[in-house]
């Protein structure tokens, strides 16, 4: 405890001396990360309504393909290092987006599927808004990713999650 509280003294001493030795480029730094924390999820595409679930709030297809991806992976267990860098490399290719969009993605995809408490519930939604957002134009895109993630047999839930997702596509 002394050696963290002897850390964080001087790591807070570091940055008094930065501020009052530079105060313009404090402020100035201090104004860029509040910039970019509150226009982190327009970056994305996502907007925020009132009364609504935040899943509707999906502009984005991409999003909605990625945390549709994400919940399939986490329909058993939790997904291992290779599901998730598999994942990861899906998104880059089969999206065509950066390595820090992707992780952009990726976080805001496990938010979405959180908020909707389950993965199976998550699936479903996410799919009727892909559906209501990108049309059929998004289905063999997602069905490549989804194919992409599967190593071996599908599971039940997976299977059932598939089921789901050709219902809401009208398939």
């Amino acid at each position: 405890m002394p050696i963290i509280i002897l850390i964080l003294s001087t790591l807070g001493a570091a940055i008094w001396w930065w501020v009052r030795q530079n105060p313009g480029d404090a402020l100035d730094t201090a104004v860029d990360v509040a910039t970019t924390v509150r226009n982190a999820p327009r970056k994305l595409a996502f907007r925020k309504q009132t009364n609504a679930h935040p899943v509707e709030g999906i502009d984005d297809p991409r999003i909605a393909i990625c945390a549709i991806a994400q919940a399939f992976i986490e329909l058993d267990d939790l997904p291992t290092k290779d599901q998730r860098n598999t994942l990861n490399l899906l998104l880059r290719t089969e999206l065509r987006c950066s390595a820090e969009e992707a992780e952009e993605m990726e976080v805001l995809g496990r938010w979405l599927q959180g908020q909707c408490n389950n993965s199976e519930a998550a699936i479903v939604r996410l799919a009727r808004r892909l559906r209501k957002i990108a049309g059929d134009a998004s289905w063999d895109l997602l069905h490549d990713i989804l194919g992409g993630l599967v190593e071996g047999e599908l599971s039940k839930n997976q299977i059932s999650a598939i089921e789901d997702i050709k219902r809401a596509f009208h398939r």
